[in-house]
């Protein structure tokens, strides 16, 4: 019997056909939001407190009412449905 040859992986370097790194930082396939320069939750890994904190300054911050009245009423349903879910009794809130 003979000695069993292996055979080697092939070798394979690709590169994109339109890409040019002239003037652009990073990797061709990197996926980024075209907003995410603009907004303060995202990038660093500031822990969950430091992501809410800047999450409500955003939220304090902006200057479209509308989508804050609007935030308020979708939770309110959630909250409202969610107590209906588990049958919660509203009637402690109200007096006879």
């Amino acid at each position: 019997m003979g000695i069993l040859k292996t055979r080697k992986n092939k070798k394979f370097s690709y590169t994109p056909r339109y890409y040019d790194n002239k003037g652009e930082d990073g990797s061709p396939f990197e996926i980024k939001h075209k907003f995410d320069d603009y907004r303060k939750t995202v990038g660093d890994n500031k822990g969950l407190k430091g992501k809410f904190v800047d999450a409500l300054d955003d939220l304090k911050n902006n200057r479209d009412k509308e989508v804050n009245k609007r935030l308020i009423i979708i939770i309110a349903v959630l909250i409202l449905v969610f107590l209906f879910i588990i049958d919660f009794d509203l009637s402690i809130f109200f007096s006879k």
